[in-house]
C-alpha cells in the first residue's frame, strides 16, 4: 500500500474527503518526523514508537577494492511495533 492508497482507505472509514484525509495524514507524518529527528520518541498506543537511535561508528570495507574503511557514527530513525500491531500480524 502507498500513500494514496492509504489515504483512499482512511478517507473512507473516516466518512471524509480525500484532500481532508490527505491533510490529516500529511500533518501527522510532518509532526512525527519533527518529533523524531529533535530526539523526541513518539509513541502510538497499540502501533508502535518511533525514535532516533545512535549508530556508533564501525570498521567497514570497500565492496568494490576490500579496502578497510572508518563508517562515521550518525543518528538514524527506529520503529518499534506496538503488542497489538505485532499480535494482529503474527497471531
Amino acid at each position: 500500500m502507498n500513500k494514496g492508497e492509504l489515504i483512499d482507505k482512511v478517507a473512507e472509514k473516516a466518512n471524509v474527503t480525500k484532500k481532508q484525509a490527505d491533510q490529516v495524514l500529511t500533518a501527522a507524518l510532518d509532526s512525527i518526523v519533527e518529533a523524531v529527528s529533535s530526539g523526541e520518541k513518539v509513541t502510538l498506543v497499540g502501533f508502535g514508537s518511533f525514535e532516533r537511535r545512535e549508530r556508533k561508528s564501525r570498521e567497514g570495507r570497500n565492496p568494490k577494492t576490500g579496502q578497510k574503511m572508518e563508517i562515521p557514527a550518525t543518528c538514524v530513525p527506529a520503529f518499534s511495533a506496538g503488542k497489538l500491531f505485532k499480535e494482529k500480524v503474527a497471531p
